[in-house]
């Protein structure tokens, strides 16, 4: 798999405390979601490509999973077969995300 574009913790929070507009898309499964969400899309996996049309082009996309390998995976993968060049893989996922920002976070 050819390296993705990611996006520290840090850096998605500045976005988020400047108002940087940016999509962010979940692909984790429902019941993870269930247990701890950062917002925005959730898309699972097994869907994105077919439902890429709900992921924007005209802005950055971050997207993330647990650990960031699944949304490597998807990220490339919308690169190749969807065209995209404005795609973000969270570094660490959600586990990193709680790690660095939010120690208090469950992760499941």
């Amino acid at each position: 798999m050819a390296q993705v574009r990611e996006i520290t913790p840090k850096e998605l929070q500045d976005w988020q405390t400047t108002g940087r507009e940016f999509q962010l898309v979940d692909i984790r499964e429902a019941h993870e979601v269930a247990v701890s969400t950062l917002g925005g899309e959730h898309i699972p996996m097994a869907f994105c490509l077919a439902r890429q049309h709900l992921i924007r082009r005209d802005v950055p996309v971050v997207v993330h999973c647990r650990s960031g390998a699944r949304a490597a995976a998807v990220v490339s993968a919308l690169e190749q077969k969807g065209g995209f060049d404005n795609l973000y893989n969270l570094r660490g996922g959600i586990e990193g995300w709680a790690r660095e920002m939010a120690p208090e976070m469950e992760v499941g």
